[in-house]
């Protein structure tokens, strides 16, 4: 198979889906690949890299486009790439349809084959592709909260370990899965006095035995979610419905109850955000003010660490590439279950029920399609 590896175009993104460690591998399985000129420079990789490890480089996108039988991408492809697909290509990447629908229906124009990373699940379940950049993404949110919290972001001007005499931070972290747990982790090694809420009782016992003295997990509800939010110095959005729309946990109503200059971090916002106020931002551009309430929604966090996330995104989703390039993308996702819940369109088949539900549309089961 010809496999694809596009540079990355969206605002201030230096991952790159593959490293060179990944192209060598892919030319032992005896598969060409193709890579974009320059396409790994911004996670520490050339072009001279990736050659000496079997690659072909390729000067534009349209060359790998239409060349290559799989393509491959961190983020979602951009407005200026949905011309390029051609029907029956296979597109593995980041797409989080659900909450973009004219990047939805512009795929269904292109009749590809869209694997998403973040539907993917593993052998004991879980999201596989989605883990490492969300254990990247949990540490970057707490990060960020201690940053826009000083003054002089509009924050509250709050250390968040405090000092001694001085009382640390609050920080409610909604969501106790691996964003959730990392960026409370993060949150308290920084010395913040953290709350973390699920609605999992099996979770909440995990995170009890497994979280430092000053994290509380707590049953997670609305009311708990108000009553918390009045105290918070920070807030962090960690919350996932896989492949669907995120909920919206904390509301434009609630700010008139909230600390001026308290810090929302929404990890949630490829799936369309959990406070009611978000909108995606960029690195360039991270935050926006409502109603005396700050917001970071940037949709590519882990963008801001790419030799971190690239090494990290590679080690997860070679051993999925390669299946499909091996096999074919039927009989891979025949074989391997989990594989199959990465189909999201086939054709103009919205093939995910989430995605399908968020507009609408008609979903058409993918064992339909194999």
């Amino acid at each position: 198979m010809i496999v694809g590896v596009l540079k990355e175009i969206k605002t201030q993104e230096n991952r790159v889906c593959m490293t060179p460690a990944g192209v060598e591998v892919m030319k032992q399985h005896g598969h060409t690949v193709l890579v974009e000129k320059a396409a790994g420079v911004g996670s520490g990789f050339s072009d001279a890299d990736y050659e000496a490890a079997g690659a072909k480089i390729a000067a534009a996108p349209a060359d790998i486009y239409a060349q290559s039988d799989m393509v491959m991408h961190v983020k979602e492809p951009q407005p200026s790439e949905y011309g390029l697909v051609r029907p029956g290509q296979i597109v593995f990447t980041y797409f989080h349809f659900a909450a973009d629908e004219k990047l939805t229906r512009e795929f269904m124009k292109t009749g590809s084959v869209a694997i998403a990373y973040e539907t993917v699940t593993g052998p004991q379940g879980g999201l596989p592709l989605l883990t490492p950049m969300s254990e990247v993404a949990g540490r970057m949110a707490a990060q960020e909260a201690a940053k826009y919290n000083e003054r002089v972001h509009g924050g509250r001007g709050i250390l968040l370990g405090g000092v001694t005499g001085v009382a640390p931070a609050k920080v409610l972290v909604i969501g106790g899965g691996i964003v959730g747990t990392n960026a409370a982790m993060m949150a308290a090694g920084l010395g913040a006095r953290v709350y973390i809420l699920d609605m999992n009782l099996d979770r909440l016992r995990y995170l009890s035995e497994i979280m430092p003295k000053n994290v509380t997990p707590l049953m997670s509800s609305p009311a708990k979610i108000r009553e918390l939010a009045k105290e918070a110095d920070a807030i962090i959005g960690a919350v996932l419905v896989v492949g669907a729309k995120a909920p919206k946990l904390v509301t434009r109503e609630m700010f008139k109850d909230m600390k001026p200059g308290c810090v929302l971090v929404d990890v949630a916002i490829d799936q369309g955000g959990c406070f009611e106020t978000s909108r995606p931002t960029t690195h360039t551009d991270p935050i926006y003010e409502v109603d005396g309430i700050i917001h970071y929604c940037v949709a590519n966090m882990p963008g801001a660490v790419p030799i971190t996330s690239t090494m990290a995104l590679t080690n997860a989703t070679l051993p999925y590439a390669l299946q499909i390039a091996d096999k074919g993308w039927k009989a891979a996702c025949k074989e391997n279950p989990g594989l199959k819940n990465g189909l999201n369109m086939v054709g103009d088949k919205i093939t995910f029920k989430g995605v399908a539900d968020a507009f609408g549309l008609p979903y058409t089961p993918a064992d339909s399609c194999l």
